[in-house]
C-alpha cells in the first residue's frame, strides 16, 4: 500500500452559525460543533483510506471559546498519526464574526477513526508520508497519545 501525503486528506469545512443552532444562552450549541467537528475529522479519515471510518475516541476536545450565532465556523482536519487500521485526526476550530472579520480560535480535537472494509472489520490504511519537520512532531506527538490511549484501554479491562 502505498503511503499518502498529509496533504493528500487535509480539508476544511464551514459552517454558517444560524439561530436553530443556539442553546439556551443564545451561543451555538456545544454539541453541535462537536457533531461538526466530527463531520470533517471523519471525512479526513475516510479520505486518506478510500473506506467507511468510524469515530472510536474522542481524546481531546477543548472549548476556547463560545461561538455566536451569525458565525462562520471552519473546521481544518488534518491526519497527525497513522497506525494499521486507526487514524488520528486533529481537527482545528475558528468562528469568524463576517461583519468585522475577527477571526476567534474556538477550538481543538483529537479524534480516532478506524478504517472498515465492506463487512463492517477493521481494515488496513495507507501509512503516512511525512514532508515537514511539523508533520514529523505531530507523528511523534500523535504516536504518544496513542501509546496513553492503549495503556489507559488495558488498564480499563483490567
Amino acid at each position: 500500500m502505498d503511503a499518502k501525503r498529509v496533504a493528500d486528506s487535509q480539508l476544511t469545512l464551514s459552517q454558517f452559525m444560524q439561530p436553530e443552532h443556539a442553546n439556551n444562552l443564545g451561543n451555538v450549541h456545544g454539541g453541535w460543533i462537536m457533531k461538526l467537528i466530527d463531520e470533517a475529522g471523519g471525512l479526513c479519515a475516510t479520505r486518506h483510506a478510500r473506506r467507511p471510518a468510524v469515530t472510536v475516541a474522542v481524546d481531546s476536545l477543548r472549548f476556547l471559546s463560545p461561538v455566536h450565532v451569525g458565525d462562520l465556523v471552519t473546521f481544518s482536519a488534518r491526519l497527525t498519526y497513522v497506525g494499521r487500521t486507526s487514524m488520528e485526526v486533529e481537527v482545528h476550530v475558528e468562528a469568524e464574526d463576517i461583519l468585522s472579520g475577527v477571526k476567534t480560535h474556538t477550538n481543538d480535537a483529537f479524534l480516532v477513526f478506524v478504517a472498515l472494509d465492506s463487512e463492517g472489520r477493521p481494515a488496513e490504511v495507507p501509512p503516512l508520508r511525512l514532508e515537514t519537520d511539523t508533520e514529523h512532531r505531530r507523528w511523534e506527538q500523535g504516536k504518544q497519545r496513542q501509546a496513553e490511549r492503549l495503556a489507559r484501554s488495558r488498564r480499563g479491562a483490567t
